[in-house]
């Protein structure tokens, strides 16, 4: 399927009613199901599964087999590793229905979700926080935490750019700044000046 907006591979599935946005390439053996909307400047890698009824933001970027399940939301500029996975519900049984249980999970703008990593329904990783690969995340990661481990644990900060700060919370690329406040890190607003 081709479109002046957007590239569709023509071995992926594109069910009815899934917007996909301007600029946006779905690649090999994706599966875009029904009621899901994808954002525009997206990468869709191959074997990608998402939906049904999943919201993904602008620019991101979802790398070989992934698959995003109804009850996962994602803001603009996620990175989601190879393989990296979701659950939707907190106790599956293959003999009872639980859809009514999905439990929602929150993908942040600008958070990197690194390959292999778990992130385990009903959790918020927040705004450009890094989760390294093959980590789980059991619970709500903050905003700009770096979190590795099983379970995923804080070990430190990341910049917006995605680099690990040092104690003066400087980002090593963009020359930012970070403060701390209370247990939160955030941007000094106008430093330079």
């Amino acid at each position: 399927m081709t479109s002046s907006d957007y590239f569709v591979h023509e071995t992926a599935l594109v069910d009815d009613q899934v917007d996909i946005g301007k600029g946006t390439s779905v690649w090999h053996f994706v599966h875009l199901l029904s009621g899901t909307k994808i954002g525009a400047g997206c990468s869709i890698g191959q074997n990608a599964m998402v939906g049904p009824n999943v919201s993904v933001g602008n620019g991101c970027k979802i790398q070989n087999n992934v698959s995003i399940y109804n009850g996962v939301e994602v803001e603009d500029d996620v990175f989601m590793g190879p393989s990296m996975v979701f659950t939707n519900v907190l106790t599956p049984r293959a003999h009872i229905n639980r859809k009514d249980e999905f439990a929602k999970t929150l993908i942040r703008k600008g958070a990197t979700l690194g390959a292999n990593c778990t992130i385990v329904c009903g959790n918020t990783v927040g705004r450009y926080a890094m989760v390294g690969a093959g980590a789980v995340v059991t619970k709500d990661v903050p905003d700009y935490a770096l979190v590795l481990g099983n379970p995923a644990r804080q070990v430190g900060w990341v910049s917006a750019a995605g680099e690990r700060l040092s104690d003066d919370l400087v980002c090593p690329r963009t020359g930012e700044r970070y403060e701390l406040v209370g247990d939160k890190l955030r941007p000094i607003e106008n430093a330079g000046e």
